[in-house]
């Protein structure tokens, strides 16, 4: 295990044990509402359950709004951290890392990575011209961590497209 000092010399700060996938999703021109009502839609329908961390309570109020709107003649039943049924939820929008609802998969829709992330199954970055060069960072340190599988995806044609 790392020492957590952040020199190029030492190795990573973690390791995913069971393995861990980290999917890093460009918002080029697309608002992290959209991109994940999307992704949940698509987490809901392999049968996961979403844990969707932001710290922003504006996001989360648009985050919420988007789910709601889902895919055109449904809406994503989701709710919020602390709130009523909070473990029933398929998706839960929270500020922190903890997965009342059972979640294995985690949306970081602020751009923010949190190391808690390693504890689930998948992890989604999703991350704009803002936090780019953090996402570039933590591409190169995932590389280089064991357990880690890391797929980088952007929009072509209006379609999340695997790119690189």
């Amino acid at each position: 295990m790392a020492c957590g000092c952040s020199t190029s010399t030492c190795a990573p700060r973690w390791k995913a044990d069971a393995g861990l996938r980290v999917d890093f999703y460009l918002l080029d021109g697309v608002a992290p509402e959209a991109a994940l009502a999307d992704l949940a839609a698509r987490a809901l329908d392999a049968g996961e359950r979403v844990l969707v961390v932001a710290e922003d309570p504006e996001l989360h109020e648009r985050l919420s709004q988007a789910l709601w709107q889902g895919r055109p003649g449904q809406f994503l039943a989701h709710g919020a951290a602390g709130g009523a049924h909070q473990e029933r939820q398929p998706i839960l929008l929270s500020d922190t890392m903890e997965a009342a609802n059972g979640a294995r998969f985690v949306m970081l829709a602020d751009g923010r990575w949190r190391d808690e992330a390693a504890g689930f199954d998948r992890a989604f970055l999703l991350f704009d011209a803002a936090t780019r060069e953090a996402a570039r960072g933590l591409w190169r340190e995932l590389g280089a961590a064991e357990g880690v599988e890391r797929h980088f995806w952007q929009q072509q044609g209006g379609k999340w497209r695997e790119a690189g």
